[in-house]
């Protein structure tokens, strides 16, 4: 039964929407930053506004369990959350809310040490509901906790690439490098994209980049890919003050140029290639890289 009208969906168009989804493979994006502060949740919700603005289906899933913002950082109001979805008490389609700019955001919990705590297999089970979702998507962004916790390796080594968010801090890089040297262990395919945020200009930008790449290329052997910088820009500060994507707020500012530069970057790279596509791939690669986990886990 669909608990918003009482009626029965119609299996055909189940179906049917379902096999839109294998047919149109899905950009799996986790945002991650090892470090709590530089900007990971400004990153991720406005890359999402930004391609959604390019006409490309794009969801936002906040996976910060124990202090997800997102929703409040777009205006959006949500009556329920990954909270609700996790208690049994409703379906995951049943929490998507949809931003102006046409961005669904799935809110995750604020302030419930349970949520902020979940195990692997928890996880696992929430990244299962995605593959009931009726609702075909290009892009899925995943706004992941900040630290090592075992929901962001997960995520991280599910997706199809791990954006890396740094600043102009010591720990930011050390943390980052911390980040990519676990989860490239644990998926040893996965592709790493750095973005440097609240920089002073492009050569800033990229000088961060060559420190974490060098620390990179000599302890780990794998150099990331560089995804572009977000300046310093007090325009983006007044649009977290409001509540809005800056691209909607002050669409003009040098923060959304180069957001709109990043989502054209990402709208850029190819189309996942794998054998069924979609959802699934994720579901597929999140369960191997948790077999993964467990096979590294010391014994106890």
């Amino acid at each position: 039964m669909d608990k918003r009208n009482g009626t029965k969906r119609n299996g055909d168009q189940a179906s049917g929407l379902r096999g839109l989804m294998r047919a149109r493979p899905v950009k799996v994006v986790a945002i991650t930053g090892g470090k709590g502060g530089v900007g990971k949740t400004n990153v991720a919700a406005n890359l999402g506004v930004a391609l959604a603005k390019l006409g490309r289906d794009t969801m936002l899933l906040d996976a910060d369990l124990g202090l997800a913002n997102a929703d409040v950082l777009l205006g959006i109001r949500a009556e329920r959350n990954l909270e609700h979805v996790l208690a049994g008490e409703c379906a995951l389609e049943e929490v998507v809310v949809t931003a102006p700019s046409g961005l669904r955001v799935v809110p995750g919990s604020s302030g419930n040490l349970a949520l902020a705590t979940l195990g692997t297999p928890q996880h696992a089970g929430l990244i299962h509901a995605f593959s009931e979702l009726f609702e075909p998507l290009d892009v899925l962004l995943i706004d992941t906790a900040p630290g090592l916790s075992d929901g962001v390796v997960t995520y991280c080594g599910a997706a199809h690439r791990v954006l890396v968010v740094v600043c102009d801090e010591p720990a930011s890089l050390t943390d980052a490098y911390g980040l990519i040297k676990v989860v490239s262990r644990l998926a040893p395919g996965c592709r790493f994209e750095v973005v440097a945020n609240m920089v002073e200009g492009a050569a800033h930008g990229r000088a961060l980049f060559d420190k974490l790449d060098r620390a990179c290329q000599r302890f780990l052997n794998l150099s990331p890919a560089y995804g572009g910088s977000v300046p310093a820009d007090d325009y983006l500060r007044r649009a977290v003050q409001k509540q809005a994507a800056v691209l909607e707020a002050y669409p003009a500012s040098p923060s959304a140029r180069a957001f709109r530069a990043l989502a054209g970057a990402i709208d850029a790279w190819p189309e996942p290639q794998t054998a069924r596509g979609g959802i699934e791939f994720f579901l597929e690669r999140q369960l191997r890289a948790e077999g993964a986990a467990r096979r590294e886990a010391p014994l106890q």
